[in-house]
């Protein structure tokens, strides 16, 4: 009740921060970016609702953006409007299917090839499906596109972020978009291979698994990470309940009625970006890494998903998933 209370007042938490602050109010504040290097962030999911808020909050910032998009009409609209808003804003397109491990492979070997540091990541897309769809390498879409492709996307750019924070002394920083959802999902529910061909398909179980899985991921990252006493860290921040083009489209998972009704509870997407800025740009979040954030403050994520062991057993599932199917090597 205290936290609903919090949440519904705006109330700002330790970092100074809360539920009514937006991306811009966030970037603008933040010392961590060094005027006189031009950092270099790829932002998923950047074409509409809360990617591209947090893409336009960052740009303004100095910072230049990498936006890999499917619809590269529609980064291109994008990329127009950032410019008209800061005509200085550097913004590079980029193709890619988050849910096909071959075009991130090959996104991955395209943006490696151009030779710019990277010192942020936003894993940032994501989609909710109510019917059982496949992608291209026969996993279902919601868990190909939310947790594979962006896990993928993490394990061949980590190093380059790595490589950039020895040269620069910049901290690199790794973001996962998350939900509060992902504490719907029971161990009994949490199994690689059914997730990957569920039986018996739900569209919100699918959803509320995938965004466990981005938890679980930046923790076992964060250790390893730590353990190479690299200077980059990974988070996993849940952006608020924001009426975007996910639930727009899936009139079955949260109908416009109850949306309506529950207007005042929502996040406009600038308050939904927030987060991400803040996690992506705030000196108070320097050094932090497996944590997880709500409303620009650390927050606390279900038992689940603070389980070391369960991390450890999805990373090496994964990994050898992965493998298998674009390397032909074992794991």
């Amino acid at each position: 009740m205290k936290e609903t209370l919090r949440y519904l007042a705006g109330i700002v938490g330790p970092s100074g921060y809360g539920s009514k602050s937006t991306a811009e109010q966030v970037a603008h504040s933040c010392s961590y970016l060094v005027d006189s290097q031009r950092l270099t962030a790829i932002i998923t999911g950047a074409t509409s609702g809360i990617g591209a808020e947090t893409a336009r909050a960052v740009a303004k910032r100095g910072v230049t953006v990498v936006i890999p998009a499917r619809d590269i009409k529609k980064a291109a609209e994008l990329k127009e409007r950032i410019r008209k808003d800061n005509p200085n804003a550097e913004v590079i397109l980029c193709e890619i299917d988050l849910s096909s491990l071959a075009s991130v492979k090959r996104f991955c070997n395209e943006f490696l090839a151009l030779g710019l540091p990277l010192n942020i990541l936003i894993n940032n897309a994501g989609i909710f499906s109510q019917k059982l769809e496949f992608s291209e390498d026969k996993f279902e879409m919601t868990f190909a596109t939310n947790y594979l492709g962006h896990y993928l996307l993490t394990e061949m750019l980590i190093e380059k972020m790595i490589e950039t924070a020895e040269q620069t002394g910049i901290q690199g920083r790794i973001i996962n978009l998350s939900s509060v959802i992902h504490s719907w999902v029971g161990r009994d529910c949490f199994h690689f291979n059914q997730m990957l061909h569920p039986i018996n398909y739900n569209g919100t179980r699918a959803y509320a698994q995938s965004k466990l899985a981005t938890i679980l991921h930046a923790k076992e990252i964060a250790k390893q990470l730590k353990a190479k006493n690299a200077n980059v860290t990974i988070n996993a921040v849940h952006p608020g309940i924001v009426k975007t083009g996910i639930f727009r489209a899936h009139k079955g998972f949260i109908t416009d009625s109850i949306f309506f009704i529950a207007s005042k509870l929502l996040k406009s997407t600038s308050q939904g970006a927030s987060t991400s800025c803040y996690v992506a740009l705030s000196p108070q979040v320097e050094g932090m890494s497996g944590k997880y954030f709500v409303d620009c403050n650390e927050s606390n994520c279900s038992v689940l998903a603070n389980d070391e062991s369960e991390a450890r057993r999805l990373w090496r599932q994964t990994r050898a998933l992965i493998r298998r199917r674009l390397y032909q090597t074992p794991c």
